[in-house]
């Protein structure tokens, strides 16, 4: 039987652990944006460019997890913590190594149709069942 952990990510799994890099990413970048701005005072380049890129993460993120939240069947809590998690800076890697963890970035139809099957939790090839 396998982990939560050793679970293949599912397509919108594998897309909402991207989302969320790139999200804190820029959520980095604006910030070294605005110590250059605010700070050396030296360009305001910086809150210009991260500044668009990280708005548009940050929606592309809230539609990823709400879709996640939708196909993959997450309950209301880690939903409304996914999208908190958008908000304090960097939490967005965070919660996605928590979801993963707990196997919620796996294909969960397919591991509700193999659940309590004894050949699948034993290991047989597929063509033996």
């Amino acid at each position: 039987m396998s982990t939560p952990q050793s679970q293949p990510l599912s397509p919108v799994g594998r897309a909402f652990a991207v989302i969320a890099f790139v999200e804190a990413a820029t959520w980095a970048g604006l910030l070294a944006g605005m110590f250059l701005k605010n700070v050396t005072e030296t360009t305001e380049l910086g809150v210009t460019i991260f500044g668009w890129l990280h708005g548009a993460a940050f929606m592309l993120y809230v539609a990823i997890t709400l879709i996640a939240a939708l196909k993959l069947r997450w309950p209301l809590l880690v939903t409304g913590l996914a999208l908190l998690a958008s908000i304090p800076p960097l939490v967005t890697v965070l919660i996605e190594m928590w979801v993963r963890r707990r196997g919620l970035l796996a294909d969960r139809g397919s591991a509700d149709r193999t659940a309590g099957d004894p050949e699948v939790e034993a290991g047989a090839p597929s063509g033996q069942r």
